[in-house]
């Protein structure tokens, strides 16, 4: 088991921190004595949560407004921590956003915000941070993936296949990592108590108890004492999330697809927003 409880002079930078999971995320790296540094889309929800953490504990709280679904997102992160002097120890790349419903019906532009948010972004902003860790033999990099990476997700397709991405990358990298001093692990919440299905525009009949962000941030902090390559959590999905291994892939999909139709959202919740406010409102994805 590897010790987790001290994070005591590390830097901890959290994307998608003003709310939900990631702000959950840096509120537990910080009480562990972490200072962190919350990035998130540029508005009201950003300084909220920095005030919010500066409460809470005795450490140094650095915000950059930031959309990281723009091409040169994680270049701009990145030269601000420079000019801050950061030392980034821990990254969790936990920014993102879904749209639910048929393929062709939803918003292309938020689709291609999507792919480079869940996938480009993630992958450059470890390209960014990854080599320094490896260099001080030190680190912990955690990429928020989900339950539903496992299986192909009708409706929500390319959310589905971007997290499926995010899983194979970060479980590849764990591989290619043990035993050089960094922590590397995929975060994989299922459905939780955060603004995620706001902002896919709707209420949502979730058929159970949604989870808490306290509760992904205690799977998370479980799965690095272990060292493992990715963390489920809640019990009822490691189990679901396993099921397509021992069903046909088309047969799961079509049960997904029942469960997924857009005939289970209930009613709207909000009027449409525009593309900055829907994917900071959808953010963080479970």
């Amino acid at each position: 088991m590897i010790k987790v409880s001290d994070y005591s002079g590390q830097t901890a930078l959290v994307t998608g921190a003003s709310s939900g999971i990631g702000l959950a995320l840096a509120d537990g790296f910080a009480s562990r004595g972490a200072d962190v540094v919350i990035a998130a889309l540029p508005n009201e929800k950003l300084p909220a949560a920095a005030a919010w953490l500066r409460r809470r504990h005795p450490v140094t709280v650095h915000e950059i407004g930031v959309d990281l679904a723009l091409e040169d997102g994680p270049d701009r992160l990145a030269a601000r921590v420079a000019e801050l002097g950061l030392t980034i120890d821990i990254l969790v790349n936990n920014a993102g956003f879904g749209q639910h419903g048929y393929y062709h019906d939803l918003d292309q532009d938020l689709h291609h915000r999507e792919v480079m948010l869940l996938c480009a972004a993630v992958e450059r902003m470890t390209r960014l941070f990854l080599p320094g860790m490896l260099e001080r033999d030190q680190g912990t990099l955690i990429n928020l993936s989900s339950v539903q990476a496992f299986q192909a997700v009708p409706h929500m397709a390319v959310y589905g296949a971007a997290k499926a991405f995010v899983l194979s990358f970060t479980t590849a990298l764990w591989a290619e990592y043990r035993g050089r001093g960094v922590q590397i692990m995929a975060l994989c919440p299922a459905q939780t108590d955060t603004d995620f299905f706001e902002g896919l525009g709707y209420e949502v009949a979730t058929g159970g108890r949604l989870r808490t962000p306290d509760e992904v941030v205690a799977t998370a902090f479980r799965g690095l004492r272990r060292g493992a390559p990715y963390a489920i959590d809640g019990w009822q999905y490691r189990l679901t999330a396993n099921a397509p291994r021992f069903l046909p892939r088309g047969l799961v999909a079509r049960i997904t697809e029942k469960v997924l139709h857009p005939s289970k959202m209930t009613r709207p919740a909000k009027p449409a927003r525009d593309l900055a406010t829907a994917a900071d409102a959808a953010r963080p994805a479970a």
